[in-house]
C-alpha cells in the first residue's frame, strides 16, 4: 500500500532532470534540423508533443500500482510478441521493418521485458539457481531478441539482452552461473573478433547483414582515415566532437553539423551536435545528468521494500545506462556504429515515451514505503 505521504514522496527532482534533459535534447534537434534556417517545425513539433505526452504517462505510471501493472505480466509478455510479428508481417521502413502504426515495437519491448522477467524472476526468487528457471527465462528473452534482431535492428535486440543479464545479477543468481557466462562469453568473443578482422566472415556472415559487418569491421579498424562509407558518420561525428574544443563553437554554430556533413544527426548522433556546439562542457552536463538519472534509479531500487520493486528500478536504470554507453561510444569512435538513440536526447517519439514510462515506475516503486536502516 502506499503511505499517507506518497504525493510528497514523488521524486520531483527525476521529474525535472530528465524535463531538462528532454528539453536541451530538444535545442540538438533543432539545431541538427536547422530551425535556424529551416523554421521551427517537423522534428522540433513532434519531439515537444511527444514529450508533453512522455510526461503524462509518467504521472500516470508513476500513480498506478506497479504490482497491478506487474499482474498482467503475461498478457503484456503475449502483446509484446504479437507486436514484434505484426511489425514484421506489416510494418513499414527504409529497407526494414521497425515502424507499425507510427511506433516502434523494439522500443516498446524494452519495458515489456523489464516487468514481464522482474515479475517472473521475483516469483521464482527462491528457486532462480535452477537451470530450468534460467532456461524459462533465457526463452523468455530470446524470442523478443530474435523477432528484433530480424527486423533488423541490432542495437535493440543488444539492449533486451542487457537487460536480462542485469535482472538475474540483481535477482541474486549464483555467481557460478556469472562465471560460467564469462567462461562461454570469453572465447566466443576472441572468435568473433578473429572473424570481423578475416575477410571471408564465416562466422558473422551468417548472423548478420552485410552492412552490419562493414560497420562492425570499418568500427573495429580505429582508423580515422578510413574511407569506407559505413565508417562516414563515425568519423565525421569524431571530427564534429572534437572541432568543438572545451565550450563548443555555439548554437546553430557547428559547421560539420549545420552544413550536413553529418546525416541524420538528430537520431544516434546528436551527441556529436551537443559536441560540436556545446563542447567538451555540454557532453560531459548530458553526461552527468543521465548518471544522476540512472544512480536515483540504482538508488530507488536498492531502497525498494520487496524485491519486484529493485528489479524494476535496477532494470530501468541498466537499460538507461547500457544505451548511454553504446550511443557515446559510437559518437566517439569507440564502438562501432549500431543505432542506439541517447535516451531523453535523441529524436523520436517511441524511444522517450518508453525512457518517461520506465521513470514513472522508478518514481512509483521510491512513493512505496522504503526500507528503513535497520532492515535487512
Amino acid at each position: 500500500m502506499y503511505t499517507k505521504n506518497r504525493f510528497f514522496s514523488f521524486d520531483l527532482i527525476m521529474v525535472l532532470l530528465v524535463t531538462a534533459l528532454a528539453c536541451f535534447g530538444i535545442l540538438a534537434i533543432g539545431s541538427a534540423t536547422r530551425i535556424n534556417i529551416n523554421g521551427f517545425q517537423g522534428e522540433c513539433v513532434n519531439q515537444i508533443i511527444w514529450l508533453c505526452t512522455g510526461l503524462v504517462l509518467l504521472v500516470v505510471t508513476a500513480f498506478t500500482d506497479y504490482h497491478i501493472i506487474c499482474r498482467f505480466w503475461i498478457p503484456i509478455y503475449v502483446i509484446n510478441v504479437i507486436l514484434l510479428v505484426a511489425v514484421l508481417l506489416f510494418g513499414s521502413g527504409d529497407g526494414v521493418s521497425r515502424w507499425l502504426f507510427g511506433i516502434q515495437p523494439s522500443e516498446f519491448a524494452k519495458i515489456f521485458v523489464i516487468i514481464s522477467l522482474a515479475k517472473f524472476i521475483d516469483k521464482m526468487k527462491e528457486k532462480i539457481d535452477n537451470i530450468s528457471i534460467v532456461t524459462i527465462i533465457f526463452i523468455m528473452t530470446l524470442i523478443p531478441f530474435i523477432l528484433i534482431k530480424v527486423q533488423p535492428s541490432l542495437s535493440a535486440s543488444l539492449v533486451i539482452l542487457a537487460i536480462m543479464f542485469i535482472l538475474l545479477f540483481c535477482g541474486g543468481i549464483s555467481y557460478k552461473y556469472i562465471f560460467l557466462c564469462l567462461a562461454v562469453i570469453a572465447p566466443i568473443a576472441v572468435i568473433l573478433f578473429l572473424d570481423i578482422k578475416s575477410e571471408e566472415h564465416m562466422i558473422l556472415g551468417k548472423f548478420l547483414n552485410q552492412y552490419q559487418i562493414n560497420r562492425l569491421v570499418t568500427g573495429f579498424s580505429a582508423d580515422i582515415s578510413n574511407t569506407d562509407p559505413s565508417f562516414y558518420q563515425t568519423k565525421n561525428s569524431i571530427w564534429a566532437i572534437g572541432s568543438g574544443g572545451l565550450r563548443g563553437k555555439g548554437l546553430y554554430n557547428g559547421t560539420i553539423n549545420q552544413l550536413n556533413y553529418l546525416p541524420e544527426s538528430h537520431n544516434d548522433f546528436i551527441f556529436s551536435v551537443i559536441g560540436e556546439e556545446f563542447g567538451f562542457i555540454g557532453c560531459i552536463g548530458v553526461l552527468a545528468a543521465l548518471f544522476a538519472i540512472i544512480a536515483r534509479c540504482i538508488i530507488t531500487g536498492m531502497r525498494s521494500h520487496d524485491n519486484l520493486g529493485k528489479l524494476l528500478a535496477c532494470g530501468v536504470a541498466g537499460m538507461l545506462a547500457f544505451q548511454t554507453f553504446v550511443n557515446a561510444g559510437v559518437a566517439t569512435g569507440m564502438l562501432p556504429n549500431t543505432g542506439m538513440p541517447l535516451p531523453f536526447v535523441s529524436y523520436g517519439g517511441s524511444s522517450l515515451w518508453i525512457n518517461m514510462i520506465g521513470i514513472g515506475l522508478v518514481i512509483n516503486v521510491g512513493m512505496r514505503k522504503q526500507k528503513s536502516m535497520f532492515e535487512g
